[in-house]
This record gives C-alpha cells, sequence and structure tokens, in this order.
C-alpha cells in the first residue's frame, strides 16, 4: 500500500454554520462542500447530520459533522486540553505574529507564541473547544535530520522506561545542538 496523503480528518462541531464562519474569518479557509444525510452510509443507523468540508491549503482539507440528535458534544475528560489539537502551517514568523495580532483583535484569547526549537506557535480555540495551533518553521540546517537519526532510540527507550529521553535535550533549551 502506498498513501498518498490525508484526504480529510474529522471533528465533531457544535453548528455548521458558526464553524464554517469562524473558519473562514479567522484561518481564510475556503468552504469546500456539504454532505448532509438522515442515514450514515456506512452503518445504515438514522444520525442526521450534517458534514462540512475546508481547504486547510495544499489540499489538506478539514471537516466537522454536525450531529443534532446525538448528546452534547464534550471533550474527553482524561486528556489533558493541549494534548488534542489541530495544528496549521504558517508562512513565517512575519505571518505567525499577524495572525496572532489579528486573532487578539477578534477578541481571540491567543498564548505564545511558544520557542519549540524547530517552529515556533501560537494556540487558540475555536468555538467547538477544539484547541488550534498555528506553527511557523525555525528549523536551522540539520536539526529535523538529527530528530529522525535519533527518533527510533528514543521510542525504544521511552517504551521501555516511560521517561523522557535525553537524545535531544538541545530542543528544549538544554544543550546546544550540535549537527552529527
Amino acid at each position: 500500500m502506498e498513501l498518498k496523503g490525508i484526504h480529510h480528518v474529522a471533528y465533531r462541531c457544535k453548528d455548521a454554520k458558526e464553524t464554517v464562519e469562524f473558519y473562514q474569518k479567522h484561518l481564510n479557509m475556503d468552504f469546500q462542500l456539504a454532505i448532509a444525510e438522515d442515514h450514515v452510509p456506512s452503518t445504515g443507523a438514522y444520525d442526521p447530520y450534517m458534514h462540512l468540508f475546508l481547504d486547510a491549503g495544499n489540499g489538506n482539507v478539514l471537516a466537522f459533522f454536525e450531529l443534532p440528535e446525538q448528546p452534547t458534544m464534550g471533550r474527553d475528560g482524561n486528556t489533558p486540553e493541549w494534548v488534542q489539537h489541530i495544528a496549521f502551517q504558517v508562512e513565517d514568523l512575519d505571518a505567525l505574529l499577524a495572525a496572532k495580532e489579528s486573532l487578539e483583535a477578534a477578541g481571540i484569547d491567543v498564548l505564545g507564541p511558544t520557542e519549540h526549537t524547530i517552529f515556533k506557535s501560537i494556540y487558540f480555540f475555536d468555538p467547538n473547544g477544539h484547541r488550534l495551533e498555528l506553527a511557523a518553521n525555525t528549523a536551522k540546517p540539520g536539526m529535523l535530520e538529527e530528530l529522525k537519526r535519533v527518533a527510533p532510540e528514543m521510542l525504544d527507550e521511552w517504551s521501555k522506561t516511560k521517561k523522557a529521553p535525553r537524545h535531544a535535550d538541545w530542543l528544549h533549551g538544554r544543550g546546544e545542538f550540535k549537527p552529527q
């Protein structure tokens, strides 16, 4: 099997129209299409829904389902809010800072920019409570290659110890990056 990319990623929303308007206004996403049915095609179950598709750039599609006859949507109470999020890439640091200014001017609370060494990012929530991240890449030459090189060792160590491996301490400000 050869994957060609992600066709779409789907999340639940509270209100389809409000969701489309938020992503159009604040993230400049193009509303691509909507599908509405009373029965779920894959199961045949009665469960009316509106399925929305938004263009997130470069062939990436973000989709949402409004499910009016299901219990009110919530979030996984066993998972911290910062874990589950949707991260979008922006052109550069200037675009990131401009986005932050625009979001804050619209009354949206924004956290950051946060320094991740290989990128900087800001965080905020959509009207559904989904955490969103905008990220601008800032990696220096060799950083991503080094992270890929040590990834299998880090995973093996984590699998055994459940403690943060120190193979890339430079990523979190503990030490200096030295290309191999």
